[in-house]
C-alpha cells in the first residue's frame, strides 16, 4: 500500500509529496555537476519502492526515515558523489537546525529563516523579567491567534474556537501576517495591536505637549504615528499671551524628534513618525530643507503636502499664496515651479521629503465627515486626527498554485485569505488597547482596516513575469481588484452580523446602498519586517538583490539565494555556488553571459527597472486601493533632478496620493549597495 503521510520533525502529520524526494535528489546531482533528468527519476522511483516496502499506510515515516533511504538508494546505484552532497547538505541543515533551537530554546519550522528567527528574538518573542525567551514562533502565533480570536465572543452566532483555528492556521502559514504590534503585543497586558496613529497638533503648549505625551506612549509598544505641523504658526509669529515670538513648526518638529530618541531607547522598536507640512505654511522652504544634514530628524519621514492649486501653479509657472496658519491670511507668494524644484533637487540628494497630493486623498475619502491631512508614518493610510488603523499584509508569493510546468494565481486560497484576514483585522479595532478615549471613540467610528500585500515580486518570479512589463501591470491589476471585491464582500457580510460602522450614514457606501463594517478595508504598507518573517519580498517592491552572503554562525558565511532564482537557474541547469556568489557581489544579472536572456528579463533587481514602471505599477495597486500606497521609486546613482520631477507629475497625473524617490548612493546609511 502507497505511503501517503509523513511525520515532520515538529511532530505534525502532513501528506506525503514524492515531488519534494525528486528536488532534493537533483539539487544534490547539480552540485557535484551530474544532474541528469532521465537518470534522476528512476532513483526516486527505487526510494518510493523501499519506502512501501518499509512503512504500511498506518505508520507514517520521519522525514528522517526518508533520508536515510534517499542515501542508501544513492550508493547502492553508484552515484557516490550525489550521496556524498546530499550527505553534506543534511549534515549543514542539521546544523542550522541546532543553532535555531539553540537561538530560541525550541523547535523551529523550517519555513522560518534564520534572519527571521533574530528578529522575532530580538523584538516579538516574549521573555521573562531576566531577559529569556519563554515562547516559541509557533507559540507566539498561537498567542495572538487567541488574543484576537477572543473578540468574537462580543458578537453573536461566534464560535471563538473555530476562529482562532483559522487565525493560527492562516499566521503560521506565512499566509497572512498582520502590523508588528499586533506580534509584539496580542495576548500580553499592553495589548496595542494597531500600528497606525495620527495625532492632532493643536496651536499652544498645551496642545503640542500633549501631542508629545501621547505619541510617546503610542512609541512604547512599538506603533507609529504621523502628524500634520501646519497647523502650528511660523516662526516670528506674534503670541498674544505673552506679546512673545513663536520659535516655529519646525522648532517643534526638532523637539518630537528628541523625544522618540529617548524613547526608543527602552521601547520594543524605533519609533516611526511621520510629519508632513502643507506647501502654502510660511515655514515650507526650511521643512523642504530640513534633513539636509541627515544626522537630523532621524525618527522622521517627511513630506510635503501639494495641493491642486499648487500643482497647476507648478505646470503654468505661476505664483502661488503662502497662508499663515494663525490668520488665514495670504503673507506673501512663491514661485510655484521653484518650490517644486527645490523639492526634487532634496528628493535627489537624499530621498526625502516625499510629497503627497491632498487633493486626489480626499477626494477618494468614502466619509464626509472632514478633510484627511495625516497619514501613518509610512503613508499608507490617510488619517483623521486621533484616529488609527490596523495593517496586515497578504504574502502573494504563497497564492500561486504550479499546475505541471505551468504556475497561475490560487484565486480560491487568496479569497479565502482575504476573507479570513478582513474578520482578524476587525477584531483587532476591538482588542486594540487605546492610549487616549479619544483615539478610540473617531476608530470605532470608523473602523478602518487597511489589507495589503507583500511577495509580489516574488509572485513575479513564480508567474515568470517580468516587473517592468505589461504583464506585471496587468496582473497586477487583476490581484488588486480582486482583493478590493473581495475584501468588501468580507467587510459586507461582517456589517450582516455585527452592524455597520457608526459612520455610515455620512459615507459614500450609504449613497449606494449597501451596508459596510468598515470605511476603508485596503492600504500596502512597506512591510519592512514582516517581510522578513514571512520570507518574502517587500510590499510591492521588485527585490533588492537575487544572492547574498549572510553572516549566521559566528564568522561562517552562508550563500543565501532567492529561492525563486535558485529554482529557476537549478531547471535551467546554470546553478553553481561561485556563480550565485559572483551575483552576490554585482546584484544584477545583467553583468552575466552564461545567463540567458529570458532569465534576465524576468529576474530583475530593483535598480533594472526604468521609474516609469515603479509609477506604473503603484499607480495601479493604487486604483484598487481604498487608502493609499506606500512605495519607492528607486532611480540609479546617474539619475538626475529631472528625473525626479518626471516623477511626481506622472504620478500625479496616474491619480496617486503620494509619492517617494530614493536614488541609489545618495545616503552613506544605505543599507544595500547594490552594483549596477
Amino acid at each position: 500500500m502507497p505511503v501517503t503521510k509523513i511525520k515532520k520533525r515538529d511532530g505534525r502529520i502532513v501528506p506525503f509529496d514524492p515531488e519534494k524526494i525528486y528536488t532534493a535528489i537533483s539539487k544534490a546531482a547539480e552540485t557535484v555537476g551530474s544532474y541528469d533528468r532521465e537518470k534522476t527519476r528512476p532513483v526516486v522511483e527505487k526510494v518510493l519502492e523501499y519506502v512501501e516496502k518499509t512503512f504500511s499506510d498506518t505508520k507514517a515515516p520521519t522525514i528522517e526515515d526518508i533520508q536515510d533511504i534517499v542515501e542508501r538508494v544513492l550508493i547502492e546505484q553508484g552515484h557516490v558523489k550525489t550521496a556524498k552532497a546530499y550527505i553534506i547538505y543534511r549534515e549543514e541543515q542539521a546544523k542550522l537546525r541546532t543553532k535555531k533551537q539553540e537561538l530560541v530554546g525550541g523547535f523551529v519550522d523550517k519555513r522560518i529563516s534564520f534572519n527571521a528567527l533574530k528578529i522575532l528574538k530580538e523584538k516579538y518573542l516574549l521573555k521573562n523579567k531576566e531577559g529569556m525567551l519563554i515562547e516559541t514562533p509557533q507559540q507566539m502565533f498561537e498567542r495572538v491567534a487567541k488574543a484576537i480570536a477572543k473578540e468574537d465572543k462580543e458578537y453573536k452566532h461566534s464560535d471563538v474556537k473555530k476562529t482562532e483555528t483559522e487565525f493560527y492556521d492562516m499566521l503560521f502559514s506565512l499566509d497572512f501576517l498582520p502590523n508588528s504590534p499586533c506580534l509584539m503585543n496580542a495576548g500580553t497586558n499592553l495589548q496595542q495591536v494597531i500600528s497606525c496613529f495620527a495625532l492632532p497638533i493643536d496651536d499652544s503648549i498645551d496642545g503640542i505637549y500633549d501631542a508629545m505625551k501621547t505619541a510617546a506612549k503610542i512609541h512604547k509598544h512599538g506603533s507609529g504615528t504621523g502628524f500634520n505641523f501646519s497647523t502650528l504658526r511660523a516662526k516670528d509669529d506674534i503670541i498674544e499671551s505673552t506679546m512673545g515670538r513663536s520659535s516655529g513648526a519646525l522648532s517643534f518638529l526638532k523637539l518630537y524628534d528628541a523625544s522618540t530618541t529617548i524613547m526608543k531607547q527602552g521601547g520594543k522598536r524605533r519609533g516611526a513618525n511621520m510629519a508632513i507640512l502643507r506647501v502654502d505654511h510660511p515655514e515650507i522652504l526650511q521643512f523642504i530643507t530640513a534633513k539636509e544634514d541627515p544626522s537630523l530628524l532621524t525618527n522622521f519621514n517627511i513630506s510635503v503636502g501639494l495641493t491642486n492649486h499648487f500643482m497647476d501653479a507648478v505646470q503654468k509657472n505661476k505664483f502661488y499664496d503662502v497662508i499663515d496658519p494663525r490668520t488665514k491670511k495670504t503673507v506673501r507668494q512663491l514661485p510655484a515651479k521653484e518650490v517644486f524644484d527645490l523639492i526634487a533637487r532634496q528628493a535627489w540628494k537624499n530621498g526625502e521629503p516625499g510629497v503627497l497630493f491632498l487633493d486626489t486623498i480626499n477626494k477618494a475619502n468614502p466619509l464626509s465627515t472632514g478633510k484627511l491631512e495625516i497619514t501613518s508614518a509610512c503613508a499608507e493610510v490617510p488619517l483623521y486626527e486621533n484616529e488609527a488603523c490596523p495593517l496586515g499584509s497578504i504574502n502573494l508569493s504563497k497564492m500561486v498554485v504550479r499546475l505541471g510546468n505551468k504556475a497561475d494565481v490560487d484565486w480560491e486560497k487568496l479569497k479565502k485569505t482575504v476573507n479570513t484576514a478582513v474578520h482578524f483585522l476587525d477584531n483587532m479595532i476591538d482588542a486594540n488597547k487605546y492610549p487616549l478615549k479619544e483615539i478610540e471613540k473617531v476608530t470605532k467610528e470608523n473602523r478602518k482596516i487597511g489589507l495589503g500585500v507583500m511577495g509580489f515580486a516574488d509572485m513575479l518570479f513564480q508567474l515568470n513575469i517580468a516587473y517592468d512589463s505589461d504583464d506585471a501591470v496587468e496582473i497586477a491589476e487583476k490581484i488588486m481588484r480582486f482583493i478590493k471585491a473581495e475584501s468588501r464582500k468580507a467587510s459586507i457580510a461582517l456589517a450582516e452580523e455585527r452592524g455597520v460602522f457608526p459612520t455610515f450614514k455620512e459615507s459614500k457606501f450609504a449613497v449606494k446602498g449597501f451596508k459596510m463594517r468598515n470605511a476603508t478595508t485596503t492600504a500596502i504598507a512597506p512591510t519592512g519586517t514582516i517581510s522578513i518573517l514571512a520570507g518574502c519580498s517587500s510590499g510591492i517592491e521588485p527585490v533588492f538583490a537575487l544572492a547574498y552572503m549572510q553572516r549566521v554562525l559566528g564568522t561562517e558565511e552562508i550563500l543565501q539565494v532567492n529561492k525563486y532564482f535558485e529554482f529557476a537557474a537549478r531547471e535551467k541547469q546554470f546553478y553553481t555556488d561561485d556563480l550565485m556568489k559572483r551575483i552576490a557581489q554585482m546584484g544584477s544579472l545583467k553583468w552575466f553571459s552564461e545567463i540567458s536572456s529570458e532569465i534576465k528579463k524576468v529576474f530583475v533587481i530593483s535598480y533594472d527597472i526604468a521609474p516609469r514602471w515603479h509609477v506604473k505599477l503603484q499607480a495601479i495597486f493604487q486604483k484598487y486601493t481604498d487608502n493609499a500606497v506606500s512605495k519607492s521609486v528607486n532611480l540609479p546613482s546617474d539619475a538626475h533632478k529631472e528625473d525626479v520631477i518626471k516623477v511626481y507629475k506622472t504620478a500625479y497625473g496616474l491619480g496617486c496620493k503620494g509619492i517617494t524617490v530614493y536614488r541609489d548612493k545618495s545616503r552613506d546609511d544605505q543599507i544595500i549597495n547594490p552594483v549596477v
